[in-house]
Protein backbone atom coordinates (compact mmCIF):
# COMPACT_ATOMS: atom_id res chain seq x y z
CA UNK A 1 0.00 0.00 0.00
CA UNK A 2 1.70 3.87 -1.11
CA UNK A 3 1.40 6.71 1.18
CA UNK A 4 0.35 9.72 -0.10
CA UNK A 5 4.30 11.07 -1.29
CA UNK A 6 3.88 7.88 -2.85
CA UNK A 7 5.99 5.48 -0.89
CA UNK A 8 5.87 2.58 0.39
CA UNK A 9 5.31 1.26 4.01
CA UNK A 10 8.48 -1.31 3.46
CA UNK A 11 10.44 2.02 1.92
CA UNK A 12 9.64 4.01 4.90
CA UNK A 13 10.56 1.27 7.80
CA UNK A 14 13.81 0.86 5.61
CA UNK A 15 14.44 5.30 5.66
CA UNK A 16 13.98 5.02 9.27
CA UNK A 17 16.61 2.13 9.68
CA UNK A 18 18.71 3.83 7.79
CA UNK A 19 18.21 7.02 9.79
CA UNK A 20 18.75 4.87 13.04
CA UNK A 21 22.16 3.81 12.33
CA UNK A 22 23.54 7.23 10.74
CA UNK A 23 21.90 8.60 13.87
CA UNK A 24 23.99 5.43 16.56
CA UNK A 25 27.45 6.31 14.59
CA UNK A 26 26.88 10.38 15.18
CA UNK A 27 26.21 9.55 18.82
CA UNK A 28 29.19 7.11 19.08
CA UNK A 29 31.54 9.81 17.52
CA UNK A 30 29.82 12.21 20.08
CA UNK A 31 31.01 9.60 22.77
CA UNK A 32 34.34 9.30 21.89
CA UNK A 33 34.98 13.28 21.11
CA UNK A 34 33.13 13.77 24.74
CA UNK A 35 36.06 11.55 26.24
CA UNK A 36 38.58 12.93 24.09
CA UNK A 37 37.79 16.74 25.72
CA UNK A 38 37.14 15.88 29.03
CA UNK A 39 40.77 13.63 29.00
CA UNK A 40 42.50 17.07 27.78
CA UNK A 41 40.46 18.76 30.23
CA UNK A 42 42.10 16.47 33.26
CA UNK A 43 45.56 16.83 32.03
CA UNK A 44 45.22 20.73 32.08
CA UNK A 45 43.88 20.72 35.81
CA UNK A 46 46.91 19.73 37.42
CA UNK A 47 49.11 22.50 35.17
CA UNK A 48 46.68 25.79 35.45
CA UNK A 49 48.81 27.39 38.33
CA UNK A 50 51.61 27.04 36.27
CA UNK A 51 49.82 28.57 33.44
CA UNK A 52 47.92 30.95 35.38
CA UNK A 53 51.77 32.37 37.12
CA UNK A 54 53.29 32.04 33.42
CA UNK A 55 50.51 33.89 31.81
CA UNK A 56 50.59 36.78 34.61
CA UNK A 57 54.48 36.86 33.83
CA UNK A 58 54.34 37.03 30.08
CA UNK A 59 51.99 40.01 30.60
CA UNK A 60 53.44 41.90 33.07
CA UNK A 61 56.78 41.71 31.06
CA UNK A 62 54.73 42.39 27.95
CA UNK A 63 52.97 45.18 29.17
CA UNK A 64 56.35 47.24 30.27
CA UNK A 65 56.05 46.39 33.89
CA UNK A 66 59.69 45.56 34.45
CA UNK A 67 61.29 49.22 32.89
CA UNK A 68 58.49 50.89 34.51
CA UNK A 69 59.19 49.23 38.20
CA UNK A 70 63.05 50.03 37.67
CA UNK A 71 62.09 54.10 36.87
CA UNK A 72 59.92 54.12 39.91
CA UNK A 73 62.28 52.79 42.20
CA UNK A 74 65.67 54.39 40.45
CA UNK A 75 64.21 57.70 39.84
CA UNK A 76 65.37 59.53 42.85
CA UNK A 77 69.28 58.44 42.00
CA UNK A 78 68.81 60.15 38.63
CA UNK A 79 66.85 63.12 39.13
CA UNK A 80 69.47 65.06 41.24
CA UNK A 81 68.91 67.18 44.18
CA UNK A 82 65.99 69.65 44.57
CA UNK A 83 67.16 73.12 45.16
CA UNK A 84 63.57 74.97 45.25
CA UNK A 85 59.65 73.80 45.27
CA UNK A 86 56.60 75.65 44.51
CA UNK A 87 53.55 73.60 44.88
CA UNK A 88 53.92 70.53 42.24
CA UNK A 89 56.52 72.26 40.69
CA UNK A 90 60.54 71.80 41.77
CA UNK A 91 63.76 73.18 40.56
CA UNK A 92 66.23 70.56 40.19
CA UNK A 93 69.87 70.60 39.58
CA UNK A 94 71.41 68.41 37.64
CA UNK A 95 75.21 67.80 37.57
Amino acid sequence: MATRNGRSAAEVRRDIETERERLAVAVDDLRAGLGEATDISAKLKGRLPVATAAALGAGFVLAGGVGATMRLLMRRGREGHTKARLGPFSLIDRD
